[in-house]
């Protein structure tokens, strides 16, 4: 789980480099910081086990995550990057929670979802 949480911070990061960088009219080093952050959800997908419900969900938030992504790339979008930013914060927040979490509360959890 810290593995992800770090992919989640990361790909935090890259995204308000890349907010930065388009303020900055440098337009290199934003499409190096987007395609980052793709790289980064595609690393985080193919850790998904979508044979769980979670992962199917998390499968559809990663392909949204990346269009958008995609999309803010070719058109230097800075808003559609801050709207992306509070979705990935709460990604990471949610996988730091579990982190903190025994196994039996886990379990409990995934109970009580069914």
């Amino acid at each position: 789980i810290e593995i992800v949480i770090k992919l989640y911070s990361e790909t935090e990061r890259e995204l308000n480099r890349a907010i930065m960088f388009i303020e900055d009219k440098n337009y290199e080093s934003a499409n190096k910081s987007l395609n980052k952050s793709v790289d980064l959800i595609a690393a985080l997908r193919s850790v998904l086990d979508i044979n769980l419900p979670i992962g199917k969900n998390l499968e559809a938030i990663y392909t949204f995550l990346e269009r958008q992504i995609i999309s803010a790339n070719v058109k230097k979008d800075i808003e559609i990057i801050k709207t992306l930013l509070p979705m990935v914060a709460e990604l990471k927040d949610a996988f730091t929670q579990i982190s903190t979490m025994s196994k039996d509360e886990i379990a409990a959890q995934s109970a009580a979802a069914k």
